[in-house]
């Protein structure tokens, strides 16, 4: 077949492929346009059956709910009409129970007024039959009646203060007993003396030293009066001081120790024994504080704590006192309700001031207070020192325990002696008259009170200045001294001493 016959067959052949194609699409759209008006027709037809079933239903409901307004505004109605009624007759039973209530008010005001008048009326008969006011028979009918029952008014009061009084000791003494069975200090009794052991009696007479050159130098520096006598291998220390002597036990402990001793070796030991005594106190101090809780405290009131170790009142340690009244003040306090550690802290530094008089001398009371003030201390502090001499009222619980625990620590038996406190009243007061002279740099009672070793500066007295002084320190001691036993030796030394330094090339 030709080529071109083929072509055109082909041609044909798509075309009426096209064409039946085209024919077949517009014969189904036209059917499927014909059905959706079909379609269209019907839901609309179905639309209306709807809405009217609506309309039918919404004008039954309407209906109802007018019926069911109806129905409930006739029941209302009716309940309020119920309601105004029952109100109106409440109403009308109120206004005649208020008619009453004024009849009986006027009721009542006429009868007091004729209860008034005939009690005016029997005033006045009264008055006339007896011949006194009614205002006088009133006072005397009082009187009387208070006469007649002051007694019994006493009896009672009595009563209830014997009560009072026999509970209040009763817990006194509950608390007392609590503080002193659940602390037991240790009682230290201070002594004028103290011992040294020596390794061999030959140390004496190195202690003695060349015609008692060494002797006398420790005694003067040391303040203390040295015993050697026929005690094997002991020397006795005497002061009335205790930082005095435990300095001076020390000093004498390590010289033996270092082999030399001689005068200039003797002041270079003294001079770091003091030292290291300073930081001792200041530790024990720290230490005190530490075991009774009571927080922080300033440098120097530790370091003054710590003194107490060396001070005694009537041959009571005044550092274990105060240990003592500040823990039975503390456990008092606590079985009343108090603050426990304040009254711990008042309790240990209500003596402070007593770590002070050595130096200086004054009152141990005014120096405590002016000391805890000036490092601001609490009130509750300066009031137990002011308050346990009564130089004020306690005014906490916490001062007023700290008082009864001052008492309890210094009254039980043993616990001091005046004899020994008299004593070293006496000896302190003989220093302090020595130590008023212009020209006395140091001043020590030895031996018990019965000597004075004065030592003067060799620059401002001569030798017969330095005799009349002692004649005068001497007078003094006799005119202010009221008694003393036996004769008190005024020793007066005056020593000059000349220094000066080899350097090393």
């Amino acid at each position: 077949m030709p080529l071109g016959i083929t072509i055109e067959l082909l041609v044909i052949g798509f075309a009426v492929l096209l064409i039946s194609n085209y024919l077949v699409f517009y014969v189904t759209r036209r059917v499927t346009k014909s059905n959706s008006h079909l379609f269209i027709k019907q839901a609309k037809t179905k639309a209306k059956s709807i809405e009217r079933e609506a309309e039918y239903i919404l004008k039954d409901a309407k209906i109802k709910a007018k019926e069911y307004e109806l129905q409930h505004r006739q029941e209302f109605d009716k309940k309020l009409l119920d309601l105004e009624s029952e109100a109106t007759e409440k109403l009308r039973l109120m206004r005649d129970e208020e008619k009453e209530l004024q009849r009986e008010r006027t009721t009542i005001k006429r009868l007091k007024d004729e209860y008034e008048t005939k009690v005016r009326e029997a005033y006045k008969t009264i008055e006339k039959s007896a011949g006194i006011r009614v205002d006088e028979a009133k006072e005397l009918l009082f009187k009387r009646i208070e006469e007649e029952e002051q007694g019994n008014i006493l009896k009672i009061v009595r009563k209830y203060e014997s009560q009072a009084k026999e509970e209040a000791e009763k817990r006194a003494n509950y608390i007392i007993a609590q503080a002193t069975t659940r602390f037991a200090g240790e009682f230290t009794a201070e002594r004028l003396i103290n011992t040294v052991k020596l390794q061999s009696d030959d140390i004496k007479g190195r202690i003695i030293g060349k015609e008692g050159r060494n002797i006398k130098r420790l005694e003067a520096i040391l303040g203390v009066d040295i015993i050697v006598d026929g005690t094997p291998r002991t020397i006795t220390l005497s002061s009335f001081n205790l930082y005095r002597r435990a300095i001076a036990v020390k000093t004498i402990e390590r010289l033996i120790d270092d082999g030399r001793i001689q005068p200039a070796r003797i002041e270079e030991i003294y001079e770091k024994v003091v030292k290291d005594f300073d930081k001792e106190l200041q530790s024990d101090g720290e230490n005190v504080v530490v075991e009774l809780g009571i927080g922080n405290v300033h440098p120097e009131i530790l370091r003054l704590i710590g003194k107490l170790k060396y001070r005694a009142s009537y041959g009571q340690n005044a550092l274990s006192h105060s240990i003592e009244v500040a823990y039975l003040a503390g456990i008092m306090t606590a079985e009343i309700g108090g603050d426990e550690i304040l009254a711990r802290r008042a309790g240990l530094l209500h003596d402070i001031g007593k770590a002070l008089t050595h130096e200086g001398g004054g009152n141990h009371v005014e120096l405590g207070a002016e000391l805890c003030k000036k490092y601001n201390e609490s009130e509750v502090v300066i009031n137990a020192i002011y308050a346990h001499h009564e130089y004020e009222e306690a005014e906490t619980i916490e001062v007023a325990t700290v008082c009864a625990a001052d008492k309890l620590s210094a009254g039980r038996p043993g616990a001091r002696r005046e004899v020994l406190e008299n004593s070293l009243k006496r000896i302190k007061k003989i220093e302090e008259i020595a130590l008023s002279y212009n020209g006395v740099e140091t001043a020590y009672a030895v031996n018990a009170g019965r000597e004075l070793r004065v030592i003067v500066n060799a620059g401002l007295l001569s030798d017969d200045e330095s005799y009349k002084i002692s004649k005068r320190i001497a007078r003094d001691i006799e005119k202010k001294l009221d008694k003393f036993p036996g004769d008190i030796l005024v020793n007066v030394i005056r020593e000059k001493r000349a220094k000066s330094l080899a350097r090393s090339l």
